[in-house]
């Protein structure tokens, strides 16, 4: 069973964010239709695909759609195949690095020194912690042929 694409509306023309929406969800779905998942999760997608296909409402609204369709299947992908695409982990633990390390290292410090501005300083260190973690995360799951060939945007 093939993943089916998003259709194209007339309003895909009109709106360049909703286009742009749309696009990104379509190379998804080609990214996807490389790596051989079972069917089982190809239907799920499907099943998204058709609630973004099917939707009547007006171009905002099929904007939030298209978005959280594409949030939706990552999630989907991530949690029941472990497969997830490019820059993933590397996202995920940049803010995990500030809310970890940067403000408890900066609470620490300024808490220390008496002076509170070390908060702020703190948090480029935490995030750059994060983006280390992650991209080593995303280096694994590359050898591990678990990285999609997508990057989202």
């Amino acid at each position: 069973m093939p993943l089916t694409p998003p259709t194209s509306r007339p309003s895909f023309e009109e709106n360049p964010k909703l286009a742009k929406a749309a696009h990104n969800l379509s190379t998804l779905i080609t990214a996807i239709a490389q790596k051989k998942i079972p069917h089982a999760q190809q239907q799920k997608i499907n099943e998204i695909i058709a609630g973004v296909n099917n939707f009547a409402g007006p171009d905002p609204e099929l904007l939030k759609q298209v978005k959280s369709a594409q949030a939706a299947i990552v999630k989907l992908l991530d949690l029941e195949l472990k497969l997830v695409p490019q820059n993933h982990y590397q996202l995920q633990w940049m803010v995990l690095g500030m809310a970890m390390f940067g403000i408890p290292m900066g609470v620490a410090f300024g808490t220390a020194l008496g002076n509170l501005a070390f908060l702020g300083i703190c948090l480029p260190i935490g995030m750059a912690i994060g983006i280390a973690v992650g991209a080593s995360k995303d280096k694994k799951a590359k050898e591990e042929g678990r990285q999609l060939d997508w990057v989202a945007k």
